[in-house]
């Protein structure tokens, strides 16, 4: 393939939900240095930048092999700046230096399970399906799927989120549903730049592998990550010494 990717990580200093993620360390190494890890091995990026507003953090970045071209603008790291404009920032300062993306892959740091054989199943399908985007995914369980979920109105009444009358009797006639899993976003950049979207009117899906779900959100979430990855650090030192 000789699609030119550009890989995006965005890493800001104000997080909310984990306080200071992007500075801590996750079982011994930055929680950047995962996300870089697969990076680095994938096959199909071009080139992978980190964007940050903080000095620390693009330092950090830069000590886990991410290249870290400019500072993002302070504006464009408040809670509710849509990814998408940062996105655009990272584009529009590539393109006005004379270099151009055929797409953008987003990878969030709160994903550092992501492999770097997902990321590049992600870019494949999007020229494989000729698509505007592809995005990782995970199966919904059947109690969660659209045809069962019912949603409660100011009244009290509960009315199906598909907005059937009656729900699909079976689980073996549910269709299959799925949820993003936020791990992996590629989009063609002209759809970003005409649409101001990672998404587009054509959009279809990678699953991800059941051991690569982790989305982190909250400080219970990490800290079960942190147990999780210190069980197999102290499995594969065991076998290490089992082996000498």
């Amino acid at each position: 393939m000789g699609q030119s990717i550009l890989g995006i990580v965005p890493a800001r200093a104000g997080s909310k939900g984990i306080v200071g993620k992007n500075l801590r360390l996750l079982a011994g190494q930055p929680l950047l240095a995962y996300t870089a890890n697969a990076a680095r091995q994938s096959r199909l990026l071009s080139k992978v930048v980190l964007s940050s507003e903080s000095d620390e953090i693009l330092k950090i970045g830069r000590l886990v092999g991410l290249e870290t071209p400019f500072i993002r603008p302070i504006e464009l790291a408040a809670d509710d700046t849509p990814m998408i404009e940062v996105i655009l920032h990272c584009v529009r300062w590539f393109r006005s230096r004379g270099e151009e993306y055929e797409a953008v892959c987003l990878l969030q740091p709160t994903s550092p399970l992501r492999s770097a054989d997902t990321i590049d199943r992600c870019i494949s399908m999007l020229w494989q399906r000729d698509v505007d985007s592809v995005v990782s995914i995970r199966p919904v369980p059947s109690e969660y799927n659209p045809h069962w979920v019912y949603f409660e109105g100011p009244d009290g009444w509960l009315t199906l989120s598909t907005g059937e009358a009656d729900p699909i009797p079976s689980r073996q006639q549910l269709p299959r549903a799925y949820h993003r899993d936020g791990s992996v976003f590629v989009a063609k950049t002209q759809n970003v730049l005409e649409r101001k979207s990672l998404y587009g009117a054509r959009m279809t899906g990678v699953l991800s592998p059941e051991v690569e779900a982790c989305d982190l959100d909250t400080e219970e979430q990490w800290e079960a990550l942190e147990h999780r990855l210190s069980l197999v650090r102290r499995a594969d030192v065991a076998e290490n010494i089992s082996g000498t």
